[in-house]
């Protein structure tokens, strides 16, 4: 009877700091949550961008449909990949075949000197930087959390409610 008094005690006593410390996770948890959403709107409007810019190189270069396939396909797979990591592996994948298009672009002067395309590879720009921006934000808010998730006693609690370390997102190359 003694001892279940004792736990008892024990119980009431830490509920206050075991309670504080989940909403303090849920909170850190939250951030995480919102800057990956602030990232997926930037990304997202990014994709919206890359058609329009394959249609204009397409209308310049009609003939260089291997190098405007690879876009296309990669924009595909980045645009329905779901899972964190495959959608980060899609996006690279889109960066890097963009960048051939890019290089492609080089060899057509009109095509260089066009207006939209000068537009879109403003917007396409601004909008790269905008993710790095949130991705920046991202990644501060996931070392806050694990930092705070990892401390002794804080781990316990964080393992008790399911609380696991988040990862950070590398920038492509």
């Amino acid at each position: 009877m003694v001892i279940f008094v004792i736990v008892g005690v024990v119980i009431l006593l830490l509920y206050p700091a075991v309670k504080k410390t989940r909403s303090q996770l849920m909170a850190l948890d939250k951030e995480i949550k919102t800057a990956w959403a602030q990232m997926e709107q930037q990304h997202q409007h990014w994709l919206d961008l890359v058609p329009n810019y394959v249609e204009t190189v397409k209308s310049y270069a009609p003939h260089e449909q291997e190098v405007l396939g690879a876009v296309t396909r990669a924009h595909t797979k980045a645009a329905l990949a779901v899972i964190m990591s495959y959608k980060i592996k899609a996006s690279n994948e889109l960066i890097a075949a963009l960048d051939q298009l890019l290089v492609l672009a080089e060899r057509y002067p009109d095509l260089k000197a066009d207006p939209t395309f000068i537009n879109l590879q403003e917007k396409l720009a601004d909008t790269e930087n905008r993710i790095a921006e949130e991705r920046m934000r991202y990644n501060e808010a996931v070392r806050e959390y694990n930092a705070y998730s990892q401390r002794f006693p804080i781990v316990l609690v964080a393992a008790m409610f399911g609380f696991t370390k988040a990862p950070l997102l590398e920038a492509p190359e």
